[in-house]
């Protein structure tokens, strides 16, 4: 290889599936290709190959394709062969090498269905948990929940992947279990975790606290924009009367808290939409800042799972072979790292893909390949 780019350095040391005597094309030129064609809008194994013999020569720069560019069959086989484990770990590996992520931050950990990976009217059988880095825009890893588990085994697994030291993690109901809570302050983080009727008991309690509590903090906040407006009010306690915490059962738990929103829509006779979410934390923190941190959890909604899906069309993906989804959905979230960590363009995600595809030099700088 002709430089030693982190991708290449990283990415390179994936275990190579193919047998010796198939090895017409080296590992690393056909991740790369990936990568690279993923970066300029390609979403099917036939457009790497296109996008690869449209910028052979721009890609022998950096790349060393003994034997030309690789087939479409080739791509497919090795994306499909590819160990999923071995390449969500290298993917962590390598954002831990190109960021410094910012302590305090929110990170947000959410599952999302690959839907285009389901065949015959059949549920997919992808499920992904992701955690992003609000702060940093960045995705910090994923992980695969198993066929014949759910999310509450997988979580675990990612949170001891990542360096999560200082920040505040954040996740939805399904991850709401004693054991998650552990695994973060083990880790030396903070929690904040959605409480629902999987918690029925705790939920209860929660109520009760909110209901006769004589010393609760508040702050309210108003949003107006895309013709509606939102306030949201968040209450916090910090002072137990009925939550029953016995043997610190739920680790380090210091404060609940109470998100009440109320959605009125303008020039329009939709009628107001009213939500109430409860929240358990270890934190120690003002009404004001609770309102911030659980905002920023719905940017793996907004910046992550919307991305992937308007600009990078993931939903609508159909690759299905063997481990070809999950090693596919990597791709996309490499492709996305990339794309946000190129701050100086101010553009979006699709409008990034398009200058990468015509411009050679801007590529180059995304990819952060010196050649």
């Amino acid at each position: 290889m002709k430089n030693d780019n982190k991708l290449v350095s990283i990415f390179g040391s994936i275990k190579d599936p193919r047998s010796h005597i198939n090895q017409l094309h080296n590992l690393s030129d056909i991740l790369l290709i990936g990568i690279t064609s993923v970066v300029c809008g390609a979403e099917t194994w036939k457009q790497m190959v296109e996008f690869a013999n449209s910028k052979e020569d721009f890609l022998r720069d950096f790349l060393e394709l003994p034997n030309g560019i690789p087939s479409e069959d080739t791509i497919n086989r090795l994306f499909s062969s590819i160990d999923s484990s071995q390449f969500e770990s290298c993917f962590i590996d390598w954002v831990n090498s190109i960021s410094d992520i910012s302590k305090g931050q929110v990170i947000a950990i959410d599952g999302k269905t690959l839907r285009g990976a389901k065949s015959k009217g059949k549920k997919s059988p992808v499920h992904m948990v992701s955690a992003w880095a609000n702060q940093n825009n960045l995705v910090l890893g994923q992980v695969r929940v198993n066929d014949k588990s759910n999310e509450i085994t997988a979580i675990p697994e990612l949170l001891e992947t990542l360096l999560i030291d200082g920040n505040i993690i954040t996740i939805d109901a399904m991850g709401t279990q004693t054991n998650i809570a552990n695994k973060i302050i083990e880790n030396n983080a903070d929690y904040i975790l959605a409480v629902k009727g999987n918690q029925k008991e705790l939920l209860s309690e929660i109520k009760d606290e909110f209901r006769f509590s004589k010393t609760i903090e508040t702050d309210t906040n108003i949003d107006i924009g895309h013709g509606r407006i939102e306030t949201r009010k968040c209450s916090v306690v910090s002072e137990f009367q009925f939550i029953e915490n016995k043997d610190n059962k739920w680790n380090s738990l210091k404060q609940v808290i109470k998100i009440e929103s109320i959605r009125e829509f303008k020039n329009s006779d939709k009628a107001q939409e009213k939500a109430t979410r409860y929240y358990i934390t270890s934190l120690e923190d003002n009404a004001e800042k609770h309102q911030e941190y659980i905002r920023s959890h719905w940017g793996v909604e907004n910046k992550l799972h919307w991305t992937l899906d308007v600009a990078f069309s993931e939903d609508a993906s159909r690759k299905r072979n063997k481990n070809a989804a999950q090693n596919y959905s990597i791709l996309l979230k490499i492709a996305l790292n990339l794309l946000k960590n190129e701050k100086k363009t101010k553009q979006g995600i699709a409008g990034k893909r398009l200058k990468a595809g015509w411009n050679n030099d801007y590529l180059l700088k995304v990819l952060n390949i010196k050649v």
